[in-house]
């Protein structure tokens, strides 16, 4: 990251602490008070000016500023107010005495803190709590945690990480492997060699042994963490890491998460809004786009409101140009996410899996005795179906059919109703089938879905594209690219026709080539939409996924822009939305899907079809890695979710056996 002033609010030119204390002053005398002209006046001066008003309040009128503005605000409008008048390290130890005090802990707030301040910082901060409260916040912290949290804790509150920026390669190598061999590499994890390791070198070393164990493990090390490390101390260790990698970023999720779903984490944000605005808001700005493709400022303006909502797009600093241009800083942030993207290895993993000790025959019989008689054993049918790989699923339909002389498929139809039934027989049907179905459903009727048929077409791999192909046309007595044909127009239908192909290339990328396609994609913005929409069409619907990875890094380089926020701003309707699709599926196949699933269920109402669609198609390739992202990006497991949104029990079983790995 570059260096130098990054935040949103500076000092005040013409600035005179005497008339600003006394426009405070006539601001809250009198029967109620004037917060517009508070909340105007305090969020435009630095707080180094800040620190001058008090002075000049308290010698004025012998008051103290802090207290008349506690008395005259309420709420969370006062909390901002007046955590913009402390130093920011006695806001800081304001924040941790109340993380600590009374029966419960916000341990979120300790590691926010904690993992994202400097070493003057630090040793400000533990001045400042000890002038405050009349005792050391090691003390404080320790009497109220526990374990290797504590101890991580602790270190960071010594506020000695290195800060060299000479680097010894050996050294790098050294940690990398040590890492490695603490945890990845043997039985159990030797948590002090994570804590001494993460709590001391410098930013600059770490972030090349970050690299380096990449190389080793063949895993980012926030897997690895994930995976070694659990509870708050894994909280806490990946923090830092992200820290490490870029605080703009990490403060960006951390902004994200107070306010997506239902209610805000006022805390939070009011927290980092206050201590990051002479600092590094414009990062955080860009960070936040990059990621959520939102701008902060649009964000806060739908989920809050009154003179707290002003006071936060004050700190925020306007909104955001949608043109796409990076900040040189987020621009080498978004380089490297697309690198991490282009080298991390995930193993993909499906939640269903073979069932041992298949007997299709039994299965045959317990579903034809599930569904005989008065009423329908809808337990037993989904214990039977869920629990079964498709290929042992396709074994019962053809051994129902020669024991019993009856199709299994009719039989379900019958006995079983709505999204049940159309979870079961999605479930029963091949791969090929089902999306063949899903691809009719979508194109059906008076509308149409363009959401399942840009779902379908960006994900599938070549053979599961020409299988489905195939599976249409016995199924339906029509090609699927006819039907494209007829159903859609335009740029959209051409991109759709080229999908359906199942011919993109496969294979690594070619750098030479990946090049000469990133320039392309940078000239192409400058030209006229149509244009514009067939040169991205010729590249994102053509090459290979690895390739389009280098390809989408190397147009930052070229273009110093954001390929993702150039098509949501050059782009409009349905190409944008294929567009979109394909560069978030190349980008995180998994977190694509995640982002599908939660769009389906959030709001009023769920898109039954799309999580049916999404759970069925996914459950033995990549379900568990699914629910693995939408958990981080969430904060809230895919089971929960589904529980909470969907009375469809069966999608619950699905992703529950994710714990039979």
């Amino acid at each position: 990251m570059g260096k130098g002033f990054r935040g949103t609010i500076v000092d005040h030119p013409d600035f005179d602490a005497g008339s600003d204390a006394e426009a405070l002053y006539n601001a809250m005398k009198g029967f109620g008070s004037d917060k517009d002209a508070i909340l105007d006046l305090i969020t435009s001066r630095s707080n180094a000016q800040r620190q001058e008003i008090r002075t000049a309040y308290k010698s004025q009128y012998g008051k103290d500023l802090i207290d008349d503005l506690k008395y005259e605000l309420t709420g969370k409008f006062e909390r901002l107010i007046v955590g913009l008048m402390r130093p920011p390290a006695y806001h800081d130890a304001k924040e941790i005495k109340d993380a600590i005090k009374g029966a419960g802990t916000d341990e979120k707030c300790l590691i926010e803190i904690l993992a994202s301040r400097t070493n003057e910082q630090i040793h400000n901060l533990v001045a400042a709590y000890k002038d405050a409260y009349g005792r050391d916040i090691e003390e404080a912290v320790m009497e109220d945690t526990s374990g290797h949290f504590k101890k991580m804790l602790v270190v960071l509150l010594q506020g000695t990480r290195e800060e060299d920026d000479v680097v010894s390669e050996d050294l790098v190598e050294q940690d990398a492997q040590d890492l490695y061999d603490a945890g990845e590499a043997q039985w159990g994890t030797d948590e002090a060699k994570f804590i001494m390791l993460l709590g001391n070198r410098s930013v600059t070393h770490l972030q090349l042994v970050f690299d380096e164990y990449h190389k080793i493990a063949e895993k980012s090390i926030e897997d690895s963490i994930k995976s070694e490390l659990s509870g708050d101390f894994e909280r806490l260790m990946l923090a830092v890491v992200q820290c490490i990698w870029s605080k703009p970023m990490f403060f960006a999720r951390r902004l994200y998460k107070s306010m997506k779903g239902l209610g805000t984490a006022d805390n939070t944000l009011i927290r980092i809004m206050v201590s990051r605005a002479e600092i590094d808001m414009l990062d955080i700005r860009e960070c936040f786009r990059l990621r959520y493709e939102k701008s902060l400022y649009n964000m806060i303006q739908d989920d809050t409101s009154g003179e707290y909502k002003r006071s936060l797009l004050k700190l925020c600093g306007g909104d955001d140009d949608m043109a796409g241009e990076f900040f040189p800083e987020a621009a080498q942030i978004a380089y490297k996410m697309w690198e991490i993207s282009a080298t991390t290895k995930v193993q993909l993993r499906g939640t269903v899996r073979p069932y041992q000790n298949f007997d299709p025959a039994s299965d045959a019989q317990a579903l034809r005795k599930a569904m005989k008689g008065f009423g329908t054993d809808e337990e037993t049918i989904i214990d039977i179906v869920a629990q079964r790989s498709n290929a042992q699923r396709q074994e019962i339909r053809q051994t129902f059919k020669s024991l019993l002389g009856r199709d299994l498929m009719a039989d379900l139809k019958s006995e079983l109703s709505k999204n049940l039934q159309r979870l079961i027989l999605g479930l029963m049907m091949t791969p090929a089938e089902f999306d063949a179905k899903m691809m009719k459903k979508a194109m059906e009727g008076a509308g149409t879905d363009e959401h399942a048929l840009i779902e379908i077409l960006v994900t599938r791999g070549n053979q599961e594209i020409q299988e489905m192909c195939s599976a249409y046309k016995k199924a339906f007595k029509k090609s699927l690219e006819d039907a494209i044909e007829s159903d859609t127009s335009g740029h959209f239908k051409r991109i759709l026709i080229a999908l359906a192909q199942g011919a993109r290339e496969e294979g690594p990328e070619d750098m030479g080539r990946a090049l000469e396609d990133a320039q392309e994609l940078a000239d192409a913005c400058n030209a006229d939409s149509g244009d514009m929409e067939d040169k991205f069409m010729s590249i994102l619907c053509t090459r290979s996924f690895p390739h389009l990875r280098k390809v989408f890094q190397e147009f930052v380089r070229c273009s110093n822009k954001d390929i993702e926020q150039i098509i949501k701003k050059e782009m409009s309707g349905d190409v944008k939305n294929a567009m979109f699709a394909i560069v978030r599926s190349v980008k995180n196949h998994p977190s694509y899907f995640a982002d599908r699933l939660y769009k389906a269920m959030k709001g009023l109402g769920t898109d039954d079809r799309a999580l049916i669609r999404i759970i069925v198609s996914r459950s033995e390739i990549d379900l568990f890695n699914i629910r693995k992202e939408f958990k981080d990006i969430h904060e809230a497991s895919l089971h929960e979710f589904i529980q909470v949104e969907t009375f469809v029990v069966s999608c619950v079983l699905l992703v529950k056996y994710t714990a039979c790995f």
